[in-house]
């Protein structure tokens, strides 16, 4: 991670702090790459205060500062217009098209990233991604939100091996406890909106153990539909 951050010219990291597992780790790894360069950005938008408690909790204990930044009155500014926007395409759109809770949802990791490269430009920093191998593999993360990072520290690790990195590092124990959760709303959960669990998909995709049919199909169909996530835009020979 020093390397990196060496070789783009940069000072140090910038990233979000979620409250979760993920993060944790990951600003743990920063506050050891580059010690006393690290910036950890909370972004409450009608978040679970849990989740910032959580944050608060991840920049003590790693002796990192850190930011606050709600976006609430941001996010409730513009879904309006964003709504009276697509209003006036009703012509356009099929006749099932509906602003779904998805697309809002999206919204607010797509303001988290303007917000973390906002700070990164200014301090001459790197924003750290907190996706893990996981989640990527099947485009679990919004692109050009908490897709769009500059380094991927535990991108290639399991949930489970997050989770006992986690442990190696100190995080206190109700963060790595907790059920993960984007956040996205009110009592979601990654495993309830995936529909299955990480163990899993950790099974699946890594061929150590059996799955249900469904749930591989699940997660097969999953990775074909995002790999446009994964890959750079198509351009023409």
């Amino acid at each position: 991670m020093a390397a990196r951050v060496d070789s783009a010219g940069a000072r140090g990291i910038v990233l979000g702090l979620s409250g979760g597992i993920d993060s944790a780790v990951v600003i743990g790894l920063a506050a050891l790459a580059v010690p006393g360069r690290v910036v950890g950005i909370m972004m409450p938008c009608h978040s679970d205060p849990l989740d910032e408690e959580h944050g608060r909790l991840t920049a003590a204990h790693f002796n990192v500062p850190a930011i606050r930044l709600d976006l609430a009155p941001t996010y409730d500014r513009l879904v309006p217009d964003l709504r009276g926007a697509i209003g006036s395409l009703a012509g356009q759109l099929d006749a099932a098209a509906d602003i779904g809770r998805l697309p809002l949802a999206n919204v607010k990791p797509r303001l988290r990233m303007t917000s973390l490269y906002f700070i990164a430009n200014i301090l001459n920093y790197l924003v750290a991604g907190t996706g893990n191998r996981s989640e990527i593999a099947i485009g679990y993360y919004t692109k050009y939100g908490d897709g769009g990072v500059d380094i991927l520290p535990i991108g290639r690790l399991f949930k489970s091996e997050v989770r006992d990195l986690a442990r190696e590092l100190g995080v206190p124990a109700p963060i790595i406890e907790k059920p993960p959760s984007a956040g996205l709303w009110s009592g979601q959960t990654d495993e309830g909106e995936m529909g299955f669990t990480y163990e899993d998909l950790e099974n699946h995709l890594s061929g150590r153990g059996p799955v249900a049919p469904e749930v591989a199909q699940r997660i097969d169909r999953l990775a074909r539909a995002s790999d446009h996530k994964r890959a750079l835009p198509p351009m023409p020979d």
